[in-house]
């Protein structure tokens, strides 16, 4: 049996089926679930071995970037949420996703309950789409990051700036090994933009929580899990896919 992999869906969201796809190819099955099919209760999060919150414009992004999803699931499924982040079942938020679970309380640590940090306007003050190299960080030790090398893949947002409210809970971040990947050049070292293509401060792409079952990041790796989607397939450049993350998350569990 593959075991089953919620992908939520709400109004705007729009690489359900990019993540979908990509599960399927790690060997999961994943379902893409409305949540007002969880509000209706026609599904409960409890049914499913992993959660994913895709990437895309939820509720347009009003009052900010998935700002109203994560009002909408802390006030109506909180519950559930929280009750899924104590099991130690594995999170996944992709861009918007990410963002969800940052206002959501979820990230950096869902034991707080807080918003400690956030994703905000891109310091070029435009929608930046263009490809990244990804550097995995080797002291965090989440199974999300077991075995990774650099992943190249494309970004597609106009607020990853992922900036914190006061030194104090970066330097946490740096302490607990929470950070997940940063912003690199093709041989490995950080940059300006273009290689941090937002502003985020120490170059931060993604996080995970304490434990290391929840992982957030702005950038799409579930674009490049095949070879022919890599940008120079036909010049025989195949290096940084983003599959076997999602195989990392599939093998937590089987």
């Amino acid at each position: 049996m593959k075991p089953p992999v919620a992908i939520l869906h709400a109004p705007g969201t729009n690489r359900d089926l990019d993540i979908a796809l990509a599960l399927e190819v790690a060997g999961a099955a994943p379902e893409i679930v409305h949540i007002n099919r969880l509000l209706a209760c026609e599904r409960r999060l409890s049914d499913y071995a992993m959660l994913v919150i895709p990437g895309g414009f939820s509720y347009g992004d009003d009052l900010g970037a998935g700002k109203l999803w994560a009002v909408r699931l802390r006030h109506d499924l909180g519950a559930q949420i929280d009750a899924f982040a104590r099991s130690g079942k594995p999170i996944l938020g992709i861009c918007n996703g990410f963002q969800v679970l940052v206002k959501t309380g979820l990230l950096p640590d869902p034991a707080a309950g807080v918003q400690s940090l956030t994703l905000t306007r891109n310091t070029s003050a435009r929608f930046e789409c263009r490809w990244v190299y990804l550097e995995p960080n080797r002291q965090n030790p989440s199974p999300w990051l077991r075995g990774l090398e650099r992943i190249f893949c494309p970004v597609a947002h106009g607020e990853g700036n992922f900036q914190v409210d006061e030194a104090g809970t970066l330097q946490r971040l740096q302490r607990n090994h929470q950070i997940a990947f940063t912003y690199v050049d093709s041989g490995g070292q950080p940059g300006p933009y273009p290689v941090n293509p937002n502003g985020s401060v120490a170059d931060i792409a993604g996080i995970t929580d304490p434990q290391g079952h929840i992982l957030g990041l702005m950038p799409h790796p579930e674009n490049h899990i095949l070879p022919h989607q890599h940008p120079g397939f036909h010049r025989s450049c195949r290096l940084g896919s983003g599959l076997r993350l999602f195989q990392n998350g599939v093998a937590m569990i089987r």
